[in-house]
């Protein structure tokens, strides 16, 4: 079982970001941190299940909505890949303080590729794992690749992503194109789990074999079989986060 705790906690830019602890009723084991994915927020289903599992396991996680998203203010326009590794440092902050700092990092899709880049400054961060994520920030151009010209030639555009309207400015278009995450996952130096369905449409699995490829060990890959980007199914979100709990036993140290 678990329990709900939700509030606030303030980014480096002074934003009210929207929050969720979920911890079991008992002895909480360690804490992890999750990062959810491009457009969605902390309540589309993957975050929430695979977070009260992982909580339901011991594993105190916080989720958050990045600034512009769900419940967070700010405006999303002015949201780029490198702020949102920045509230990544925002939320372990906060952990670090009210908490204790999150040893497990998790993140899904373009959330996981944030946690690649933010991992290896977090330093009580002990394990790190990704599911469906890009290996590259770049791919999420293809989601709204219509509408490049007008971002580009006026600053910015209102992108129609599934039920959701969002405004991509320009800076969030030069900051994925210029930004170094290979670098990043090659130097981070944590073990690494990494997740990913085979018949991922959104973001293909060539990019888990990348992602591989770049890191160092210790790596794990393990296939989602069946699932599908969102881990829309609470079956594979709840089997994601046994695997992630299970893995990550071998290096999170117990509270």
């Amino acid at each position: 079982m678990f329990e709900s705790n939700k509030f606030t906690f303030k980014s480096h830019k002074g934003h009210d970001l929207s929050a969720v602890l979920e911890t079991p009723t008992g002895k909480i084991t360690s804490y992890a941190l999750y990062a959810h994915c491009f457009s969605c927020s902390k309540e589309i289903s993957a975050a929430v299940r695979v977070s009260r599992a992982l909580a339901a396991l011991g594993i105190g996680t916080l989720r958050f909505d990045f600034s512009g998203i769900g419940r967070s203010e700010g405006e999303f326009e002015h949201t780029t890949f490198s702020s949102n590794i920045e509230e990544i440092y925002d939320a372990a902050g906060y952990m670090r303080e009210h908490y204790a700092a999150p040893s497990l990092l998790v993140g899904h899709s373009l959330g996981g590729t944030a946690i690649l880049g933010a991992a290896k400054d977090i330093s009580e961060a002990k394990a790190v794992a990704t599911l469906g994520s890009p290996s590259d920030p770049e791919h999420v151009q293809h989601l709204f690749a219509q509408d490049m010209e007008r971002i580009c030639e006026v600053g910015k555009a209102d992108v129609k992503l599934g039920p959701t309207t969002l405004t991509i400015g320009k800076d969030f278009i030069d900051d994925i194109s210029n930004f170094d995450i290979k670098s990043r996952i090659a130097t981070m130096r944590k073990p690494l789990l990494i997740l990913h369905a085979p018949d991922d449409q959104t973001v293909g699995i060539e990019n888990a074999q990348e992602i591989y490829e770049i890191a160092k060990h210790p790596k794990s890959f393990i296939s989602l079989d069946g699932a599908n980007h969102l881990l829309s199914e609470k079956v594979d979100a709840e089997y994601a986060a046994n695997l992630i709990a299970a893995w990550s036993s071998k290096y999170v140290e117990v509270l």
